[in-house]
């Protein structure tokens, strides 16, 4: 018989998303509710003509674009089928058994998944108000700790630290600890990024981003990071060639050049989540303030997130659940269209 190796075996599979069938309409995985770009769909439809080649190994292309408008040198990115596939290879390639590898209470769920797959454990710090908190982060640091994880903003909570709060945890871990800061939804935290990025100058951080929210490109499978040279040479062996297709490339490179479409998409989507937390917060809710596309709904249990949950379906609308991450009481409700939104709002005020 044959058997898979003893860390995979361990595994549970990924908890994927319960989209529920086709009547519903899905707020449960954080999708953008803007279309992309009209010249990223544009010059996606114009790369379908050189699908017989491989696409751009190197993402030349791409670097350039993400260079010219973040703090960063083209020779520190690396491009991946989003970020979750960097973080995966980041965490394979610095972290093995013996080794720890130090998140948050709620932090991202995959980073839990590519510990697992790379054979060692996963550590989890405490946070506060749905928070991270440094120092508990810190508090957890031990001998054995090789990788630390913080995303910020947050994933499920969708709250932020402050800038400050990253830089004196980059102070006070030790220069053999690698940090990851992943930040998925940077682009709804208006916090100036240019510290973070300088981080990287350092040797011993790597910096996430994707295209898959503010840009809404998720189905184009797109991230990039920021890597130290000699971090970045590691994780280039295990990442997949050709891993990004030439649609996906042409989109993302108009994407993000296309700055106006992302301001006012990510100015639209704020504004329907702040009203949309506002009147779930008048009706009871304790809604933390988020910083993303998305925002946690905590009930008083369990057994009214159930409800919640029903309630919602029969309306026509799927949430996220938030049991794998330790929130059974809690819906994760990404923001969609302000129509939507107004359902889902008027359907959890009855039940307030």
């Amino acid at each position: 018989m044959i058997h898979a190796v003893r860390p995979v075996a361990a595994m549970a599979s990924y908890a994927l998303a319960d989209l529920g069938n086709a009547s519903l309409i899905s707020l449960a995985q954080n999708e953008s509710a803007v279309p992309p770009s009209p010249k990223a769909l544009s010059a996606g439809r114009a790369a379908l003509a050189r699908s017989t080649l491989y696409p751009d190994p190197d993402w030349h292309d791409l670097r350039r674009a993400i260079a010219a408008v973040h703090p960063v040198e083209t020779a520190s990115l690396l491009c991946g089928a989003g970020s979750m596939e960097l973080i995966g290879c980041l965490i394979r390639a610095f972290a093995g058994p013996g080794d720890d590898v130090l998140g948050t209470q709620y932090g991202y769920l995959f980073v839990a998944t590519a510990a697992q797959q790379a054979g060692t454990r996963y550590i989890r710090a405490s946070e506060t108000d749905y928070t991270v908190s440094i120092d508990a982060v810190l508090a957890r640091v031990t001998d054995i700790t090789r990788i630390v994880v913080v995303c910020n903003p947050g994933n499920p909570t969708g709250t932020r630290i402050p800038n400050a709060d990253l830089l004196r945890l980059r102070a006070a871990l030790p220069d053999n600890i690698l940090l990851i800061i992943d930040q998925a939804y940077a682009e709804f935290d208006d916090q100036d990024h240019a510290p973070i990025f300088a981080l990287v100058s350092r040797g011993e951080t790597v910096v996430t981003r994707t295209l898959s929210k503010a840009y809404g490109l998720a189905g184009a499978r797109v991230g990039w990071g920021a890597l130290p040279p000699a971090i970045g040479a590691e994780v280039r062996k295990l990442l997949n060639p050709n891993n990004i297709s030439n649609s996906s490339q042409a989109m993302a490179v108009a994407a993000i050049q296309d700055r106006a479409h992302l301001c006012a998409a990510v100015a639209e989507i704020a504004k329907i989540r702040n009203s949309f937390a506002a009147r779930l917060r008048a009706a009871g809710y304790a809604v933390p303030k988020s910083a993303t596309n998305f925002v946690l709904i905590p009930f008083s249990d369990i057994e009214a997130a159930h409800r919640a949950d029903r309630a919602l379906r029969e309306a026509g609308y799927i949430l996220r659940g938030m049991r794998g991450y330790g929130l059974p009481h809690c819906l994760r409700a990404t923001i969609g269209a302000a129509r939507d939104m107004e359902a889902v709002a008027q359907t959890l005020e009855v039940l307030a």
